[in-house]
């Protein structure tokens, strides 16, 4: 399976180097290919698992009109400027501890789109903050594989850092961020 994958990289600005970016990026190649990013948000964990587990949680991060059934199978999808999606279908999920995706990848890379990746994300108590881990598994040989490999190493930090954003300055206003109302 696929994993949580977005053409995050054309859709939001990256504001700043990424090495001044909070959002920590490991590429594991041994013993299984992985990207492992993490981030830590000021809020409690209710309040995350509350941003990835509903639909209006999901809208004020990750793009307007987002859409969560959560339920296995269920449905977690962004929808984003120019007809592009993103997201994937819920494998399963742990209230406030962990959701699981069989995610998208961008449609330029079309066969990792198909096959999908695991993309599962962690909640994790921290004091008075909570550590997203994303863990993206299930990566194959090839070109096209290794291509979406980088670019995701790339455009899941900027998500995580959306995501972040969102809670130290509330939720992300899409009129401003994409230049026009949706």
């Amino acid at each position: 399976m696929n994993t949580f994958v977005f053409n995050i990289l054309a859709l939001f600005p990256i504001a700043g180097a990424l090495a001044q970016n909070p959002v920590t990026v490991v590429r594991q190649q041994t013993p299984e290919k992985a990207l492992i990013f993490e981030v830590t948000i000021p809020v409690a964990r209710a309040a995350v698992w509350k941003a990835f587990s509903t639909s209006e949680g999901l809208s004020t991060w990750l793009t307007p009109g987002a859409v969560v059934e959560l339920r296995k199978g269920g449905e977690w999808t962004a929808h984003f400027p120019g007809g592009k999606t993103g997201g994937g279908t819920i494998v399963s999920f742990v209230p406030q501890e962990e959701l699981v995706l069989a995610a998208l990848a961008p449609e330029q890379f079309p066969t990792v789109r198909e096959q999908r990746i695991t993309t599962k994300f962690q909640f994790i108590d921290k004091s008075d903050s909570t550590v997203v881990r994303l863990t993206q598994t299930g990566w194959k040989s090839g070109d096209e594989w290794d291509r979406a490999y980088e670019y995701l190493s790339k455009g899941n930090a900027q998500l995580l850092e959306t995501l972040r954003r969102r809670f130290i300055e509330g939720p992300i206003d899409w009129a401003k961020e994409w230049g026009s109302a949706k």
